[in-house]
């Protein structure tokens, strides 16, 4: 861990290779696994442990977790517009300042029960797109036009990329 950068454990989403079935199959097994994964890296964790950041002027783990629930709960909803109209605006939102609002100071129990039904139905919307619905796109007002399968990597990437930062100081601190 040691010269691993604390804000990117598993580096910048990136990928410029061919999209094909079996890594967008990939992408879709990471998304639906996230809930059992994250509950298992913080279920013996207790409260002061979930109210550590995870690197100096870091969220808290309890943050974090917070933080996946609304971040995909707009991934979501962001897929289901792209599906059902033409290359639909999207409202990005300040993740900063929602991670500051009270509701991330609850239990984090709350979360992970969103995160389990919302990833069931994320994972079964996602294996039921057609290679059409897959060039599909929304646009961001930052990034541009976003086909939905690149979308699909990024919350892959996403997934784990907050995962390694529970899992990592869970190991740093021994926990």
């Amino acid at each position: 861990m040691e010269g691993m950068d604390e804000r990117y454990p598993i580096g910048k989403f990136n990928y410029d290779g061919e999209i094909s079935t079996d890594v967008l199959q990939d992408w879709i097994n990471k998304i639906e696994e996230l809930p059992e994964r994250l509950r298992k890296a913080i279920e013996h964790l207790k409260d002061e442990q979930l109210d550590t950041p995870y690197r100096k002027d870091g969220w808290t783990i309890r943050q974090v977790v917070h933080h996946l629930a609304d971040s995909h709960m707009n991934a979501f909803i962001r897929l289901k517009l792209a599906l059902t109209e033409e290359s639909p605006v999207i409202k990005p939102y300040d993740e900063t300042e929602w991670a500051e609002l009270t509701d991330s100071a609850l239990s984090v129990e709350s979360s992970l029960l969103i995160l389990t039904g919302l990833h069931h139905r994320w994972a079964n919307l996602l294996q039921s797109l057609s290679p059409t619905d897959l060039e599909k796109l929304f646009v961001h007002p930052e990034l541009g036009e976003v086909p939905i399968k690149q979308n699909i990597g990024m919350y892959a990437w996403h997934s784990n990329h907050h995962l390694a930062h529970i899992t990592n100081l869970c190991k740093q601190m021994d926990w």
